[in-house]
């Protein structure tokens, strides 16, 4: 497990990423509120403050729990970062400052001292794991529900200007950045873990996420113009039956109470998008059952759609983004089965007891109790 030149070069990459999101996001929600769209600039400025909100939240907590174990006090120059939402700026220093040092400069080093080089290398991917898994929170809490409205926007005035264009374009990359690098990163922060190797692995698990969350996103819009109401109860149900399941399967990612339910509405929240294994757990059926369900409900929305069509959608959309719906969900289901069939790294593997509750987790490691795939 060593902490490389290009896995320096990819964190940077995924700062510049995040960086452009954040910039996309102020500058359309600007724009909406400068073209007198008010409720659409007041949906944006919310997704970006609850997104920040709960991530804050996240870091803070892993910063104090890291200062604990280390023996050293909580600072209050931390809490005052992350209430100036500051936080994730704060570990990129930290980790990009540690990461070039283990990376360019350590790395040259003599095998003297290899275990002090193991340690630091270690100490370098748990930091990135923590980033990958704060970006995945923000990506779904913030990125999904703008992506949802960028598009709704799109079909109800037929037209798009620049800005429009380029918040799709930037939430596509963050979430797909943001899914693929957190995979990577949660494995090789993990011992017992398979590597997620190769090009071809990472590209079919990017492709099944973004074909099965392209398909969802417009199913959705299409909902919300045939009636808003009903629209947000499905969003909420969903919601409340992934928070429902996060405490069935009895979640131990948090040291206390109140950010472990914290953390069971935000697991609640990305299942309403994707699905993830929220236990370490073997999830054949689950899954199965997830994906049933999802085909059944976009199957519903688009006859729905169909049989009664909406006046103010512009009609010169309609069979292209029904075609695309049904495309996109077909080849999510494909490449589903193509990634856990052949290249998901455990493919091979003999179902192995539960990874949390089980002998081999280590309740002090963190990245344990992360969402698994």
């Amino acid at each position: 497990m060593k902490y490389t030149k290009l896995n320096f070069m990819m964190s940077v990459l995924g700062i510049v990423i995040y960086i452009t999101d954040l910039i996309v996001d102020i500058w359309v929600s600007v724009r909406f509120f400068h073209e007198g769209q008010y409720v659409f600039g007041i949906l944006t400025v919310s997704f970006m403050f609850f997104g920040t909100l709960v991530v804050q939240c996240f870091s803070y907590s892993w910063f104090k729990a890291d200062l604990k174990k280390a023996g050293q006090e909580s600072q209050h120059c931390f809490l005052l970062l992350h209430c100036l939402q500051g936080g994730v700026f704060t570990r990129y220093w930290f980790a990009l400052k540690k990461g070039y040092h283990v990376a360019f400069k350590y790395s040259s080093k003599t095998d003297n001292f290899m275990e002090e080089q193991i340690d630091q290398h270690k100490e370098v991917i748990d930091r990135m794991t923590d980033l990958s898994m704060l970006r995945l929170f923000e990506t779904y809490l913030e990125g999904c529900p703008q992506l949802v409205l960028q598009l709704y926007t799109l079909l109800e005035h037929g037209q798009a200007n620049f800005t429009q264009y380029a918040a799709i374009m930037v939430s596509c990359c963050a979430i797909s950045w943001s899914t693929v690098d957190y995979q990577v990163a949660l494995r090789k922060s993990l011992p017992d873990k398979n590597l997620l190797n190769g090009f071809c692995p990472k590209l079919t698990y990017l492709f099944y996420k973004l074909f099965t969350l392209l398909s969802w996103m417009l199913s959705v819009v299409l909902l919300l113009f045939i009636n808003v109401k009903i629209a947000l109860f499905l969003l909420l149900f969903l919601w409340f039956l992934g928070i429902l399941w996060a405490f069935k399967k009895q979640t131990q990612f948090c040291a206390s109470i109140s950010m472990e339910f914290l953390y069971r509405v935000v697991v609640g929240f990305i299942l309403t998008f994707t699905f993830f294994n929220i236990k370490g757990q073997n999830t054949k059926y689950p899954m199965f059952c997830y994906y049933i369900g999802r085909v059944l409900v976009t199957v519903g929305i688009s006859i729905v759609f169909w049989v009664c069509p909406v006046s103010i959608f512009n009609s010169d959309y309609f069979i292209p983004i029904s075609i695309t719906i049904a495309l996109s969900l077909v080849l999510g289901i494909i490449f589903l089965i193509v990634y856990y069939g052949t290249l998901h790294p455990n493919r091979n593997e003999e179902t192995k007891p539960d990874e949390i509750d089980g002998i081999a987790a280590e309740r002090d490691c963190r990245m344990k109790y992360f969402l698994m795939e």
